[in-house]
């Protein structure tokens, strides 16, 4: 895809068309490895070239994720199973899960017909809703449809499992049905605090900190930017005293200081643009 930004060809538009077509069946079904993932190349293709072959793939996608989506007689709600390293899984989180599949699908909401849009959403929002671990006017999602806080699966507050992710890929959502359970989960990072394991995006402050400038971006509510800005300041003192401690940075986007540092920029910009996931092209790009 970044090839194909810089030297667009007809050879590399029919690998990159191939590549999504053929990860349709993938049984990760998530969006590191899965359909998901693929799925979101194809709308970052369709902004970035306007060619409907890539809403084409986008849509059939779309359709057969539609179709492996399972029913939860105990909890009401409808999910995925995903196969990771040889297990069957059923996460709801914001990596592998739910709610990563659903940011995709959100994104591209104007490539799909509207009823179709319309059973997704209703979907989504439904399992958000069913799935929640509410206390004292906050709320969490626990990483597995049917994992409870007592099982090995915790309750984990970071873009990877638990409330962050779910604010970050839910946050483009086009009603309010959500909003305050998002601003609810919102409350829950906040009171959280920095997280423990450094910096980064996937599992550190940087990541949980995009979730106040979701929620900013969403709220207009300034308290968020003052939130996502607080964030940002511990991240660097976390990302120094590593770099301190290590002898040198670490220069990976989503788990390094490169993610940090494109997290600062985003608070000086006010604007929750999350690489790779939010972003992949330039703005304002067009393929000849």
């Amino acid at each position: 895809m970044l090839q194909y930004a810089q030297a667009p060809t007809p050879a590399l538009e029919a690998r990159l068309a191939e590549l999504i077509a053929c990860n349709i069946d993938h049984p990760a079904r998530e969006l590191m490895w899965g359909a998901p993932g693929t799925l979101l190349a194809a709308c970052f293709l369709f902004e970035f070239t306007r060619n409907e072959r890539w809403a084409t793939l986008f849509r059939d996608t779309a359709q057969h994720l539609w179709n492996q989506l399972q029913w939860s007689d105990k909890h009401g709600c409808r999910f995925w199973t995903q196969g990771l390293y040889g297990k069957h899984v059923t996460y709801l989180d914001g990596v592998h899960g739910f709610v990563a599949t659903a940011s995709p699908l959100i994104r591209g909401r104007h490539l799909l017909d509207a009823e179709d849009w319309s059973r997704w959403q209703e979907a989504i929002e439904n399992t958000v809703l069913r799935t929640a671990t509410w206390e004292d006017n906050k709320v969490n999602w626990r990483a597995q449809l049917d994992s409870t806080v007592t099982s090995n699966d915790r309750l984990l507050m970071q873009f990877c499992h638990g409330a962050p992710g779910f604010v970050i890929c839910l946050a483009n959502l086009p009603d309010t049905t959500l909003d305050d359970i998002l601003i609810a989960a919102g409350e829950a990072v906040w009171a959280a605090g920095p997280v423990a394991k450094g910096a980064a995006l996937c599992h550190g402050t940087a990541g949980n900190g995009y979730t106040f400038l979701a929620l900013y971006h969403r709220t207009k509510d300034a308290i968020w930017l003052d939130r996502a800005r607080a964030f940002a300041m511990h991240s660097i003192h976390q990302s120094e005293a590593d770099a301190t401690r290590y002898g040198r940075l670490r220069y990976a986007l989503w788990t390094g200081d490169l993610g940090v540092a494109v997290y600062l920029l985003d608070c000086l910009r006010g604007i929750p643009a999350f690489p790779t996931l939010d972003v992949f092209y330039p703005p304002h790009s067009v393929a000849v």
